[in-house]
C-alpha cells in the first residue's frame, strides 16, 4: 500500500511542470511572462547597466545611460517598457504606436526588433520595424494593424510621416539608442524634426556607448530629471577582449590576413573594412583562398544584407567582410574574433567594432593592422581607451617601419571627399558664368554675322544699290 502511494507520489511530481529558474537583481521585480522569457534566453543575473536601469525605468523615470557596446542595453530598457505597455493594456490605434525606439542603422533597428521579439513572446504586445533600403509595403500593412511598438530609423520614419502613415502623439515611451553613431551619421537633424511631434508626457530613454558633449546638449533637451547611469566610464572597451596590433606594410595586409586567419580558433570572425569596394576586393582574394565568407556594406541592397548577416549567424560563412555598418546592431554571441583590417578614422568606432565580439559574458579577441600612415589612428585609439594596445613582433610580415612611424595627424578620407566635392562645387558655381558670358558673347556673334551674311543682309545689300541707282538717276 505504501508502495502504491510512494509511485503515486512520484508520478504527480513527475506532472508537476519544472520549478522557475531564480533570477536575480532587478529580474526579480519582473512579471512572470517576461521572467519566463528571460529564462528562455537563458540569463539569470542582470548586467550592470540592467540592475541600474530595470527599477527607476519600472518607476516612470526617464533614464541617461552610457555603457560599454555588449553589455546589455537592449534589454535595459526592453524590459521594463513591456512590464509598463502590458500594465496598461489596451488595443494600439492604427499607425499610432505607443512607444517609439530610434536606432541610426537598420541592422541594429533589427536587432532590438528581434529583442521584442524574444522578451514578448509571452505577452500580447505588437511591434514592428521599419527602414529604408526596402518597400514600404508590409510595413504600412503593419502599422495599418496597430502596434505597440515601434522600431524605427529615422530616415524611413520621416518618410511614412510625411506620408501621414504614422503619427507620434500616442506615444508614451520614447527611446534614442546609440546616439552617438546618429551624430556621426548626421540624424540629429532628423531626430530634431521628430522630437516636436512626441507629446510632453512621455518618458524618455537616451542611451550611447559614448558621451560627447553634443550629445549631453540633446539629452538635456528630451529627458527631465532623468536618472543617469554610467557603467565603466574611464574603460570604454570591455576587459574581456584580448586586443594586439600588428604592425604591416600596405601591400602585405591581404597575405598577413590569410596568415592569421589559418588559426583553427578563428571560428567565426568579423573583418572590418573603411572602403566598400575594397572589402569586395579582400572577400575576393579570402574566396580563392578557400575562405568561406560573405560581405556587407552600404552598396548592397537590404535583402542581400539581411542574407549576408543571417549566412554568417547560422556558420554558413566563417567570415564577414564588412565596413561600419556592421560596427553597430550585430548581437551574435558567438563572434570569436574581430579584425581591423583599416583602423576607423573615429575612433569611437574602434570601440564599437571590438564590442561585436565577447559579447553575453564570453571572452573574445580584436587584432588591428597598423600601416605607417595609420600610426596617428592608433594613437588615437589608445588614448580613449586609456591603455597601449599589446604589439605583435611575432608575425611574419612585421614592419618595422611602420612600428616606428611618428603618429602624424590622420587624414580623414570622407573629410577629404567632401573637401573635393566643394572645390568641385565651387568650380561647377563658377563654370557657369564664365559659359553664360562665352554664350552672350557667342550669341552677339551670331547676330552680328547674320546681319552680315544670310536673306536679312541680302536684302539690305539690295536696298542700298535701289538708293545708289535712285541717287545717281537724279544726279
Amino acid at each position: 500500500m505504501n508502495q502504491d502511494k510512494d509511485t503515486l507520489d512520484l508520478r504527480e511530481l513527475l506532472s508537476l511542470p519544472p520549478r522557475e529558474t531564480e533570477l536575480e537583481g532587478a529580474f526579480a521585480e519582473l512579471i512572470p511572462d517576461i521572467r519566463k522569457a528571460v529564462v528562455d534566453k537563458g540569463y539569470v543575473r542582470p548586467t550592470p547597466i540592467q540592475e541600474k536601469s530595470i527599477r527607476p525605468l519600472l518607476a516612470g523615470r526617464d533614464m541617461l545611460g552610457c555603457a560599454q557596446t555588449g553589455t546589455g542595453k537592449t534589454a535595459a530598457f526592453t524590459l521594463p517598457m513591456l512590464q509598463l505597455l502590458n500594465k496598461d493594456r489596451h488595443s494600439p490605434r492604427k499607425g499610432q504606436p505607443r512607444a517609439l525606439i530610434l536606432a541610426p542603422t537598420r541592422e541594429l533597428a533589427a536587432q532590438i526588433g528581434q529583442s521584442i521579439d524574444a522578451y514578448s513572446r509571452h505577452l500580447p504586445i505588437r511591434h514592428t520595424v521599419i527602414f529604408g533600403g526596402v518597400g514600404q509595403f508590409a510595413q504600412v500593412k503593419a502599422l495599418n494593424k496597430g502596434v505597440d511598438i515601434l522600431v524605427a530609423t529615422p530616415g524611413r520614419l520621416q518618410d511614412l510621416m510625411d506620408q501621414r502613415y504614422i503619427r507620434l502623439d500616442q506615444v508614451e515611451f520614447f527611446v534614442l539608442d546609440e546616439v552617438d553613431r546618429m551624430l556621426d551619421m548626421g540624424f540629429i537633424p532628423d531626430v530634431k524634426r521628430i522630437l516636436p511631434k512626441l507629446p510632453r508626457e512621455r518618458q524618455s530613454l537616451f542611451y550611447s556607448a559614448t558621451m560627447a558633449p553634443k550629445m549631453v546638449e540633446l539629452a538635456n533637451s528630451m529627458v527631465r530629471n532623468p536618472v543617469r547611469v554610467t557603467i565603466a566610464p574611464n574603460k570604454p572597451a570591455v576587459e574581456s577582449i584580448e586586443q594586439k596590433v600588428m604592425f604591416v606594410s600596405k601591400h602585405n595586409k591581404n597575405s598577413l590576413l590569410a596568415e592569421v586567419l589559418d588559426d583553427p580558433e578563428m571560428r567565426k570572425v568579423i573583418v572590418f573594412i573603411q572602403m566598400k569596394h575594397v572589402a569586395n576586393r579582400v572577400l575576393h582574394k579570402l574566396e580563392m583562398l578557400g575562405i568561406t565568407g560573405t560581405a556587407l556594406h552600404g552598396n548592397k541592397s537590404q535583402n542581400a544584407r539581411n542574407r549576408a548577416l543571417n549566412g554568417f549567424k547560422n556558420g554558413e560563412f566563417r567570415v564577414l567582410v564588412a565596413t561600419d555598418v556592421a560596427a553597430r546592431g550585430i548581437d551574435i554571441d558567438d563572434i570569436t574574433h574581430v579584425i581591423n583590417y583599416d583602423l576607423p578614422v573615429e575612433s569611437e568606432t574602434y570601440v564599437h567594432r571590438i564590442g561585436r565580439t565577447a559579447r553575453a559574458g564570453r571572452t573574445g579577441h580584436a587584432i588591428s593592422f597598423c600601416t605607417a600612415d595609420e600610426r596617428g589612428l592608433l594613437q588615437n585609439i589608445e588614448r580613449l581607451i586609456k591603455r597601449d594596445i599589446p604589439i605583435d613582433f611575432e608575425h611574419p610580415h612585421h614592419c618595422d617601419v611602420a612600428c616606428n612611424a611618428p603618429a602624424s595627424s590622420p587624414r580623414n578620407p570622407q573629410r577629404q571627399k567632401r573637401s573635393k566635392k566643394k572645390q568641385q562645387g565651387q568650380r561647377s558655381n563658377e563654370q557657369p558664368r564664365e559659359t553664360r558670358q562665352a554664350r552672350g558673347k557667342h550669341k552677339n556673334g551670331a547676330r552680328n554675322r547674320q546681319n552680315r551674311s544670310g536673306p536679312t543682309a541680302g536684302k539690305s545689300r539690295r536696298n542700298r544699290n535701289k538708293n545708289r541707282s535712285r541717287q545717281g538717276a537724279v544726279a
